[in-house]
């Protein structure tokens, strides 16, 4: 069934209290059941799965996943089964909708982790505490709904902005309950399919996993003789390089450096190949360029002129060459040149964003207008009270929590509307937050007034920031549900589910993942970035922290060099992108985020990205044999492979910790 929807001109002509009375008469579902206590719990669990998910892949890649789509299929199987085997009646609509948007929430909640608050641990070494973390967290994450529900009677109920992303789950959920329901259960069967396979494979490859399937449950120690247990090597040229050791083969170098050294690796990792699939072909081809212009190309050279050396830890342990050194030493530096001034560029190349943005902060609602969704809508007043004092409260966080001064915690406040007004637009239009461009200008003006603290500009500009990307994401999340007739009141209810959902798994998940204690109980910020978790969010930030703190003059003069050349490259790339509308096939913010990745996710990342998006486009004709798996079910697939493999890696973390 089409979804109703005002046309061009009405849009352009009505005024907002016409265009909600016709939304009330016409869409509104007021009688359909929405925020339920299944609803809810379910929302919680499978946000929180999902949540943490995102979390796993966000150490590895520095990319944020959606969970919108896997959780609307997810829920309405689930329900579909349940009412199929009489256990209980359907899901609505509206309670799939309202699933959705708590599990979505729960997502949103994994950038700070991987971005601002894992990047002040490393330039600080102290690691926050866990309620201190959540604390933040959630304060951060409610100010963000309060201020994206007076935006939302701006941008959807009165500009009806596309919103893209959100448009599209709010088509897949009309779909679902309109149509043919046996569309959505192959779509959740080809996603549990994957993940099963995704997550078998996982399986074979993760010690723990291996260790406590071959020695407490089948005790091949006391039968077997078995010592040590085995394992699939994920890392597929380990089997080369040890068989080069027995038998005394060629080890490829490059300027008489091995690729091991390098960090050139050869990984089967399912969960890149999922990503990689999300990511397209020209975003996975501009990493996987990123990684081999620096590891292959730049690294030997620097290595040779000494500007990348072995070194010795304070404790006097020898720490050699590695791909972690390459990064820390030399290359994140031109890394974040490269993605700092492509998303700069970027975001200033779209005119109609800040145009937007513009029109937002000098307009506002008709005075004296009647508002029929007055009893519905989260009222003003919430917001307007609610607002300024949470920003009170985390202006204090940040000082009491992380030692940010006073007058810079509350100075940086005032950057949170002017800054989610523009990351809205941009999510309105083109389903794309810039949050990483909107951070640094926080990040400069604090390192601007304060040079010596780091957390100065850390942590005002994570607030910001996370503020600005939490509404513009909630923004896009509230979309499918005013298509379809939600309840405005409940949804923002259902938002502040979710943000409990994430903290409450991503918290505990973040220092069993990042922060793992030693032999001795202890935990140290040096395991945050790792050869599992390479951290490129956080490596940003810290980056561009130093570079505040320190400037250029204690980096290598290659390496200012390399940050000159890059940011030049940056602005060429993403100019010659605007100019041929996106036509052209490289991205500087992901040639940068190459440079940071581990050169195997990569690879892996744009091996998944041409086969699977290979696969989508030979069966793009409907009715081909395999167009409604290639193409129809691509997300699924691509969601499958990651959700299988990062549910089973954090079980493997969970069995290594309790184990130890």
């Amino acid at each position: 069934m089409a979804i109703l929807q005002l046309n061009d001109e009405q849009v352009r002509t009505w005024t907002r209290a016409q265009k909600d009375a016709w939304w009330f008469e016409n869409v509104y579902r007021g009688t359909v059941p929405q925020l339920t206590l299944r609803s809810a719990l379910t929302g919680f669990l499978l946000g929180g799965l999902l949540a943490a998910t995102a979390l796993y892949i966000g150490g590895k890649t520095g990319v944020t996943i959606g969970v919108g789509l896997s959780s609307v299929i997810l829920s309405f199987a689930l329900y579909r089964l349940l009412h199929g085997a009489g256990l209980g009646r359907d899901f609505t609509i509206l309670e799939n909708n309202c699933t959705q948007s708590i599990a979505t929430a729960a997502g949103y909640m994994t950038s700070p982790l991987i971005s601002s608050l894992a990047a002040y641990m490393l330039v600080t070494g102290r690691i926050v505490p866990w309620w201190q973390m959540a604390a933040w967290l959630v304060v951060v994450a409610v100010i963000g709904v309060l201020v994206a529900f007076p935006l939302k009677r701006r941008f959807i109920n009165d500009e009806q902005l596309p919103f893209p992303e959100g448009r599209a789950s709010g088509v897949v959920l009309d779909a679902l309950y309109t149509g043919s329901a046996q569309a959505g259960m192959f779509k959740a069967r080809l996603l549990a399919v994957t993940a099963a396979l995704a997550g078998a494979y996982q399986f074979l490859v993760s010690d723990g996993w291996m260790r406590l399937l071959q020695f407490p449950i089948l005790r091949l120690d006391r039968w077997a003789g078995v010592t040590s247990p085995w394992t699939l090597h994920e890392r597929l040229d380990t089997y080369y390089y040890d068989a080069a050791a027995r038998l005394g083969l060629w080890i490829p170098r490059i300027r008489g450096i091995s690729l091991q050294q390098l960090g050139l690796r050869l990984t089967l990792d399912t969960a890149m190949l999922g990503v990689g699939g999300l990511m397209g072909v020209r975003v996975a081809t501009s990493c996987l360029l990123g990684a081999f212009v620096n590891y292959a190309v730049l690294a030997p050279i620097m290595i040779a002129r000494g500007d990348i050396v072995a070194r010795v830890a304070g404790d006097g342990a020898a720490i050699p060459i590695s791909r972690v050194e390459i990064v820390n030493q030399w290359a994140l530096w031109w890394g974040v040149a490269m993605m700092v001034v492509g998303s700069l560029v970027s975001l200033l190349g779209r005119p109609e964003v800040v145009a937007s943005a513009w029109r937002a902060l000098r307009g506002g609602a008709s005075r004296g207008a009647t508002d029929p969704l007055r009893s519905i809508e989260l009222p003003l007043t919430v917001s307007f009270v609610g607002i300024p004092a949470l920003s009170v409260v985390g202006a204090w966080a940040a000082h009491d929590f992380f030692g940010v001064p006073w007058f810079l915690a509350f100075v940086s406040l005032p950057l949170i509307f002017v800054l989610t007004v523009i990351c809205t637009n941009s999510m309105a239009l083109t389903s794309w937050t810039p949050t990483g461009a909107l951070s640094k200008i926080t990040q400069f003006t604090m390192g601007a007034i304060d040079r010596a603290n780091p957390a100065s500009n850390l942590i005002p500009a994570g607030m910001t920031a996370e503020i600005a990307a939490n509404a513009a994401n909630l923004l896009s999340d509230i979309k499918p549900g005013y298509m379809l007739g939600a309840k405005p009141r409940q949804q923002a209810i259902g938002h502040v589910v979710g943000i409990l959902s994430g903290v409450v798994f991503c918290v505990p998940l973040f220092y069993l993942l990042f922060l793992p204690p030693d032999a001795a109980g202890r935990r140290s910020t040096a395991t945050i970035v790792s050869d599992q978790f390479a951290m490129p969010g956080a490596l940003q930030w810290k980056g561009v922290a130093e570079l505040i703190a320190k400037g250029v003059s204690h980096l290598p003069t290659s390496a200012v060099a390399a940050m000159a050349v890059a940011a030049a490259a940056a602005a060429v790339i993403e100019i010659l992108g605007i100019v041929t509308r996106g036509r052209f096939p490289l991205s500087a913010v992901s040639i940068g985020l190459g440079v940071v990745l581990p050169p195997e996710y990569t690879f892996a990342m744009w091996v998944g990205a041409v086969f699977l998006g290979g696969m989508r486009r030979r069966h793009a004709a409907p009715g081909a044999p395999g167009h409604e798996t290639w193409h129809e079910g691509y997300e699924p697939i691509c969601a499958g492979l990651i959700t299988g493999s990062a549910l089973v890696g954090i079980g493997n973390a969970i069995i290594n910790v309790l184990a130890a």
